[in-house]
């Protein structure tokens, strides 16, 4: 399998990269746009489909933007409408340091929501203004002031959190069972305990 991929996310807007794209029709290579558009039962146009995006250097990304643009039709980055179905749904949770960090730098790219909370986070952490986090994120000032306040909430009650378990678990435990060294009352011997009838 071919790949050539930068670890950069792309840039919102940018496509570029379909210039790239193994798909892509040229004077030289000819390639027919409805081969990744099959049918569900035509089994020979999607192996063909997918043979070629395996040979694709930007999979990757096409298969990024799709998720990204919530495009569910035909086959983009080697997968088919019924293989991004779960990857559609599971967009939101995702979370890649690398965007987060290129976020925080100044790029502006796709971000799920765990992604932006984790921008927040760590521009706070970085005491970055929130007219900063604001231009980031494409929100208001107000807005970001109320994501830093929520982050500093989260921030203190996760520490207040750990600090009541830290507690907890310095406590003896007041119930364990209590051994008598020297018992004060006599045990009667075996034989005074009489007959069983």
């Amino acid at each position: 399998m071919h790949r050539t991929d930068t670890a950069q996310p792309r840039a919102l807007g940018d496509h570029t990269w379909r210039d790239r794209a193994a798909c892509r029709s040229t004077a030289h290579h000819r390639v027919d746009p409805e081969l990744f558009f099959p049918e569900p039962d035509e089994v020979d146009r999607i192996a063909a489909a997918k043979a070629l995006c395996e040979q694709c250097p930007v999979s990757s990304t096409c298969l990024d933007a799709a998720l990204e643009n919530g495009d569910r039709d035909g086959i983009r980055g080697g997968l088919t409408e019924e293989e991004r179905e779960q990857l559609h749904g599971k967009l939101g949770q995702r979370l890649n340091y690398a965007r987060v960090n290129e976020a925080l730098s100044g790029r502006d790219i796709h971000l799920t929501k765990a992604e932006r909370r984790a921008v927040v986070r760590a521009a706070y952490q970085a005491d970055i203004p929130a007219e900063q986090l604001a231009r980031m994120l494409k929100v208001t000032e107000a807005h970001a002031g109320k994501l830093y306040r929520r982050t500093r909430r989260e921030i203190r009650n996760r520490a207040v959190d750990q600090q009541k378990k830290a507690n907890e678990a310095s406590k003896t435990p007041n119930n364990a069972p209590q051994v008598l060294k020297n018992p004060a009352a006599k045990l009667p011997a075996r034989d005074d305990l009489g007959t069983a009838a």
